[in-house]
Formats: C-alpha cells, sequence, structure tokens
C-alpha cells in the first residue's frame, strides 16, 4: 500500500512561525504534481514535536481535505508517551488518512517488550494501518529486527520506515517480515541501495525539493533497473548531504523557501539555517537539477 516515492513534508509557517494554510495547499499540489505518490504529514521533517494537539490535529484534517484524495495522507502521531499517541491517533483516526507513522518512543528508553507492547497497543486501537519508524539516530532507541519481525504478525502493521541506513537490514526484515510487509527506506543517503537489495520505497526529506527525481530513484531502483539507480542517485548525492549540513528540517525548510513553497518560520528550538551553509545547499540544488533564484 505504501510502497515507492513518499515525502516526509515541511509544515510551512509564516514568520511568526503560524502554520500557513495557503503555502500547505501550494506544497501538496507541486507533489502531486510531480509524481509524489504518498504525503507524511507533522512527521519529524514536519516539525510534530512543536505542534499542539489542537494543530497537529487541524494540520492532518486540512492536508487531507487539501489533497482531496488525490494522493495518500500519512499522518504522523507518534510520541514518547502511550497514552498520548493513542489519544491523537484516535483523534485522527476519523480523517481520511491513509495510515498512521508511529516512531519509536524517544528520550524514554523502553525495553524491545516495551516497544512491542507500545506498538501492538496502538495499531489495536485505530482502523487503519500503522507503519513503524525507526530511527535511533534522534530517538536514542533502536527497534531490533527481531521486534520488529514479531510487530510484522500484527494484522495491522503493515510497513516499517527504517533509518538506521543499515543495509544488511533489509534481508533480514525481508526475510523476517514476508513478502507482503513494506519495507521503506528512512535514510536518503542509502535509499536506492536500501530499495535495489529488495526494499518497496522510501519516505524521504530530500523529496520536499527534488519530488520528481525521488520519484524517478523509487521507479528505478523498485524495478531493479540498477544503472539508472545508481545515475540518479549520483545526481542526488550532494543534495542528500546538504538537507542535513544541520539539523533536520532546517536545510529542508530554508530550501524550501528558495523554492516558493513556504515562508521563513521555523520553530524554537530549532532556527534558521546559518549563512555559511546556505551557498553549499544552493549548490547541491542546483547539482540536482533544481531551478532557484
Amino acid at each position: 500500500m505504501f510502497a515507492g516515492s513518499t515525502v516526509a513534508l515541511v509544515t510551512p509557517m509564516g514568520a511568526d512561525g503560524r502554520i500557513d494554510y495557503g503555502d500547505l495547499e501550494k506544497l501538496i499540489d507541486f507533489h502531486i504534481g510531480s509524481g509524489t505518490e504518498a504525503l507524511v504529514i507533522a512527521g519529524t521533517t514536519g516539525e510534530s514535536a512543536t505542534l499542539t494537539s489542537d494543530e497537529h490535529i487541524e494540520l492532518i484534517e486540512r492536508a487531507c481535505e487539501l489533497a482531496a484524495g488525490r494522493a495518500p495522507i500519512v499522518a504522523g502521531t507518534g510520541s514518547n508517551s502511550t497514552t498520548q499517541t493513542l489519544d491523537l491517533s484516535r483523534a485522527v483516526d476519523q480523517f481520511p488518512v491513509a495510515g498512521f507513522l508511529v516512531v519509536t518512543p524517544y528520550y524514554n528508553k523502553p525495553t524491545q517488550e516495551g516497544l512491542y507492547r507500545h506498538f501492538s497497543l496502538i495499531a489495536d486501537a485505530v482502523q487503519q494501518p500503522v507503519i513503524l519508524y525507526n530511527v535511533p539516530g534522534r530517538t536514542g532507541i533502536d527497534l531490533s529486527p527481531e521486534t520488529t519481525i514479531r510487530l510484522a504478525g500484527h494484522d495491522n502493521i503493515v510497513a516499517i520506515k527504517d533509518a538506521t541506513g543499515e543495509l544488511d537490514r533489509v534481508g533480514l526484515l525481508r526475510e523476517g517480515c514476508g513478502p507482503e510487509f513494506t519495507l521503506l527506506s528512512g535514510d536518503d543517503g542509502t535509499s536506492s541501495e536500501f530499495m535495489l537489495l529488495g526494499g518497496d520505497g522510501c519516505i524521504s526529506v530530500t523529496a520536499n525539493v527534488a519530488p520528481a527525481q525521488m520519484r524517478a530513484l523509487c521507479d528505478a531502483a523498485c524495478s531493479g533497473n540498477r544503472d539508472r539507480a545508481t545515475q540518479i542517485d549520483a545526481e542526488l548525492r550532494a543534495l542528500h548531504e546538504a538537507l542535513f549540513f544541520e539539523s533536520n528540517p532546517i536545510p529542508v525548510k530554508w530550501a524550501v523557501e528558495q523554492l516558493g513553497y513556504a515562508g521563513p518560520g521555523i520553530r524554537l528550538p530549532l532556527t534558521v539555517l546559518a549563512e555559511q551553509h546556505r551557498e553549499g545547499l544552493r549548490t547541491a540544488m542546483r547539482s540536482a537539477h533544481i531551478e532557484i533564484g
């Protein structure tokens, strides 16, 4: 269901930090027109950690309205509290979302059994399917392949976004989770090889500014066309790296602003991209054949 090119969409904000729904409409239209196959709303790149509960719910509701069935909306609803994650997921389950992206609980470092119970309880409580999200570099906890395989047995857990960059996991997860379980890369720098090794797609930061190129990369890699995938990935290599000059989503929000699809807003404790990184990011965007002013 969730295979192919999915964007981890930024949340556009004005200089005052308020969500700009006019820009959100422009962004959604841009992605649908560029071939993006699904949109994650209110994930890490969407600054979910700084949204109030009301903002979080409204953002997902409005995204569903603006997409109007033209592309699936995946709702980011994870937190480090099982109760809060349940409450938010249930609130959003009333909207026409395609599924939920639920990150491993950060900071409190649960055991693997705690992770299993956390995800199982959430999947039991919602109608739409759950995508596991493992990003230990940000959360401080790793969802092990063994626990992922165990969770894949749940009828309402259908995929994982793996942002470890550890490519040896692809084979382990494919064998253990079975062919119907969707494996998605969450690490742009290794996403091409992830898909060539048997992954089904990616949830991408880079797709915010290079949606057509990321769609082409996913199409090539998922079909096993290594030469074409390698060529596209090489053109995107500098951009993959530049979008992490500072913590995500600092660089990508600045890049989206340069394209004219969002204002300058970003919420503390994140800050606007430092001046010394801007020319390098501009150069990387041009090397990926992205036209900017």
